[in-house]
């Protein structure tokens, strides 16, 4: 027994003296600092969803009863012609996506070079990101309401306004007007992306391009687009998933009135003003589990184009030393 204490003892000993050392004080703050951002990021993140998982099985109210009903909401996903309609809705979105990147992607492009006023242009192309969305929803909504300013504009090119269409009526043609307030808030932020990647290479690399004939697409093919390849990717995975949960333009503007409603304002319509809490809950899941895998099928799709860019980097290496280097002799030749 009398061993049993000292051992004991021994070891209390040795446990305060680690946490009286440098060791041991940097191991309690690491932890203390750990322990602060997860218990908030469990107790405002995960715990709300893991409710909002179960929830998504119950046929409830926000005050009431609550009934468990199976996978009975996630089939009215599905089924109702207002859900799987805005599901639909979501690909207005992504092509304007598509038509962002690849205006932000040539702009940025141009830009990263020295272009006279440059700066100024990057940063009236920035300013619309900074802007408060719900502001920027007021700004369009009077400026595609009929006779208002995009009508004025046309009238002065030659226009006729009773030849004009009701830019937020018209069904043919509504949604792709909030698509392009989007595109002009969205593209600013991932030309600046691209800019600081395209700043990053090395741009000794285009001289000894342009030694060897290269002009300036092939430069932006070569060299250009396989080294912000990550950039690229990124830019894509953020511009289709906010595509997918695209709220508040089409709120702000039109309330979702006129085939303009997307999954998220149907989503708010079923949860705040039918009460169908636990319908809404599932259409959550489903978005959630739709982001997940556009952003799995988005990586695989970038591994498989730039498949052989991991291997040809050492080559590309050797390429690029060669080309230097002749540069170089090019220059102390002079």
């Amino acid at each position: 027994m009398a061993a049993q204490a000292n051992t004991l003892g021994t070891q209390k000993k040795g446990f305060l003296q680690l946490l009286r050392s440098r060791k041991g004080q940097q191991a309690i703050i690491i932890v203390a600092f750990m322990i602060v951002p997860l218990a908030l990021l469990f107790t405002f993140t995960y715990l709300p969803f893991g409710e909002m998982v179960g929830y998504s099985f119950m046929k409830m109210k926000y005050i009431g009863d609550r009934k468990f009903v199976g996978w009975k909401n996630y089939a009215s996903v599905f089924s109702r012609k207002d859900c799987f309609s805005a599901l639909k809705l979501s690909l207005y979105y992504m092509g304007g996506s598509v038509v962002q990147l690849v205006l932000a992607l040539y702009l940025a492009t141009v830009l990263s070079f020295k272009v006279k006023g440059g700066n100024i242009f990057k940063g009236f192309m920035f300013f619309p990101y900074l802007i408060n969305g719900i502001a920027i929803g007021f700004i369009f909504k009077f400026f595609y309401t009929r006779g208002f300013v995009f009508d004025t504009v046309l009238q002065w090119c030659g226009f006729e306004l009773d030849n004009l269409p009701y830019w937020l009526k018209d069904q043919s043609i509504n949604n792709i007007s909030l698509v392009g307030t989007s595109v002009w808030r969205y593209f600013g932020q991932n030309m600046v992306l691209f800019i600081g990647a395209i700043m990053s290479v090395d741009s000794e690399l285009y001289e000894a391009a342009m030694l060897d004939g290269a002009n300036k697409f092939q430069q932006f093919i070569y060299i250009i687009l396989p080294s912000i390849k990550t950039i690229v990717t990124l830019n894509v995975i953020l511009s289709i998933t906010g595509s997918l949960s695209a709220f508040e333009p089409p709120f702000v503007i039109t309330d979702g009135a006129n085939g303009t409603g997307t999954y998220f304002i149907v989503m708010h319509q079923i949860a705040h003003t039918q009460q169908k809490v636990g319908l809404a809950s599932a259409m959550a899941v489903v978005l959630l589990l739709i982001i997940f895998a556009a952003t799995i099928l988005q990586k695989l799709f970038f591994k498989y184009v730039f498949k052989n860019a991991e291997d040809e980097d050492f080559n590309a290496t050797k390429r690029r030393d060669r080309q230097l280097a002749k540069l170089a002799a090019r220059k102390a030749g002079r």
